[in-house]
Parts: structure tokens; C-alpha cells; sequence
């Protein structure tokens, strides 16, 4: 994935803050509407739409102005995790002082 440009990304950004302001007027319209006709499935629906408008704003801040922005460009090939630093016991010790190797199937207790 090739690094996008600034203006590309400005772009995006305010194409996403618009969809998070018309969501959130949809759902304040649909909470007005549930108060006038007195219905509790439409204040749900304004609630649903509201938490759907501040989750993409979340990812949106997440996504464009993290450590490392996801928009931004590929990661580096040496970047990740390995499990080589990590150490696993190949032993179990029981409470009452027993153990028994992880290698082999463990007894029933």
C-alpha cells in the first residue's frame, strides 16, 4: 500500500467528520420524533445511530492521528511481533506439590 498524500488525507478526514455530524443530526432527529410520538423504539434507534457516530469517530482519530497513522503508509517489513522472546514453562506444578511435563497429556484429577 502506497503512502497517501497529505491533501488525500485531509480529504478523508473531513469526509469523515461530515458523515459523523449528519449522523449525529439523524440521530437527534429520530430522538425529536420519539418524543413527539411518544415511541421508545424510535429514541432506540436515535441512541443506536448516535454510539454508530462516535465509533467512527473513534477509528477516525485512531486512524489518522495515531503513533504511527494507519493512512499514512505500509509498516516497515521489520516491524511485528515474534514469539521467540516469549518463555513457556514446560512443566505444571500442581497445588499439592505434584508436576507433571506439559509435553505429555495431563491426568485426570
Amino acid at each position: 500500500m502506497a503512502a497517501l498524500h497529505q491533501p488525500l488525507i485531509t480529504t478523508i478526514a473531513l469526509l469523515l467528520v461530515a458523515a459523523v455530524i449528519a449522523l449525529v443530526a439523524w440521530a437527534l432527529q429520530l430522538m425529536q420524533a420519539a418524543t413527539d410520538r411518544q415511541e421508545f423504539s424510535l429514541m432506540l434507534a436515535g441512541c443506536m445511530v448516535c454510539c454508530s457516530a462516535v465509533g467512527l469517530a473513534t477509528v477516525m482519530v485512531i486512524t489518522l492521528t495515531g503513533p504511527r497513522p494507519l493512512l499514512a503508509g505500509a509498516p516497515p517489513l521489520d516491524a511485528g511481533v515474534t514469539l521467540d522472546a516469549v518463555l513457556l514453562p514446560d512443566t505444571l506444578t500442581w497445588p499439592d506439590g505434584g508436576w507433571v511435563s506439559l509435553d505429555a497429556d495431563l491426568p485426570a484429577r
